[in-house]
């Protein structure tokens, strides 16, 4: 049992006793043990990005920070950003091309990278959208842009990797995946119709999970490790693309209203799953709550934070990891 448990067990709310992810690197006694060491974690712009960069600097890794927009994110990180242990990496990730450029810098200066995050992503954009590389925007944001730079910066998270710490690559997930898995290989991006904005969410969001696990199935033997993380209800921009109904319907359903946590708890479960001693060389896992997800039952909303039936589906983790290879121009080398 997570040490957590108790602390979620009756949740009451933003800044109730649910840990932030500051106490989660306080309580791994991570504080200062990755100095010389380095990390990347994508989307800082605002929300968790901005408590994930700021309990993972703690750790004292040195930070490569990507955002679409570096003057945004700059003044976002406010006194949160220290030149000397950071630098911002432009990273557009509806865009190949430009992860492929940010792997390229990042690599130019770290032949070692101890963590990925990924944690950027969007949310239910309402009319199909495609990407610069003609994928679904959701899919290619969420998805496709971290693969592919988990695949450019994988050597680099090999050769980081020690007994005493080995590498993690942590996916930002939502349980909003239990909605649906993902589509047929020829319809990724709803080529054939029926685009429905939280069905691409979902998809995009099954499709994290799915790399976490395929990708510790494939590395976990070698040291590197993934999981995938539901980080919790927190009021972010990634509702960006909502309307104000929506959002109104969100915060008004009174169901939710302990569940909800502030942004320093909403970033708890991406750096338990990036630090926590607990999991050391294990993987594969999808977290909710500082913990390993239990099983809910399928088709209903009301049971958050756990996993469904298709969570776990190795055939189709295999088959959406050679598909993406493919999608990103990359040939399999296992």
């Amino acid at each position: 049992m997570s040490r957590y448990a108790e602390a979620h067990a009756n949740p009451q709310g933003p800044g109730d006793a649910r840990p932030t992810a500051l106490q989660i690197v306080k309580d791994a006694e991570m504080e200062g043990k990755l100095v010389g060491k380095s990390a990347v974690i994508t989307g800082v712009s605002s929300g968790i990005g901005l408590e994930t960069v700021r309990a993972i600097a703690v750790t004292g890794a040195t930070l490569y920070l990507t955002a679409r927009d570096l003057t945004k994110a700059k003044a976002a990180l406010g006194d949160i950003f220290k030149p000397e242990q950071m630098e911002l990496v432009h990273m557009d990730q509806s865009s190949l091309e430009s992860v492929r450029n940010a792997a390229k810098t990042i690599l130019s200066k770290a032949d070692k990278v101890i963590l990925l995050i990924n944690n950027a992503g969007i949310m239910s954009v309402p009319e199909l959208r495609l990407s610069k590389d003609g994928y679904e925007l959701q899919f290619a944001t969420n998805h496709l842009s971290h693969f592919l730079l988990f695949n450019l910066l994988k050597p680099a998270m090999l050769a980081a990797t020690t007994a005493e710490f080995q590498s993690r690559v942590v996916n930002v997930s939502s349980d909003s995946h239990r909605h649906g898995g993902i589509n047929a290989s020829d319809n990724y991006s709803f080529q054939k119709g029926g685009y429905d904005p939280w069905k691409a969410y979902s998809q995009s969001k099954t499709a994290g999970i799915y790399m976490a696990n395929e990708l510790d199935r494939r590395y976990g033997s070698r040291g590197l490790h993934a999981y995938s993380v539901h980080p919790g209800m927190i009021a972010t921009n990634l509702g960006h693309y909502l309307s104000t109904e929506q959002i109104d319907q969100l915060l008004q359903n009174t169901k939710w209203n302990s569940l909800w946590k502030s942004l320093e708890q909403g970033a708890a479960t991406t750096v338990w799953a990036a630090v926590g001693r607990e999991l050391e060389g294990t993987g594969g896992k999808f977290l909710a709550g500082c913990a390993e997800a239990v099983q809910g039952p399928e088709g209903t909303e009301d049971y958050v934070g756990t996993f469904v039936n298709h969570t776990y589906k190795p055939e189709d983790e295999t088959r959406l990891w050679k598909d993406s290879l493919e999608m990103v121009g990359l040939v399999d080398d296992e």
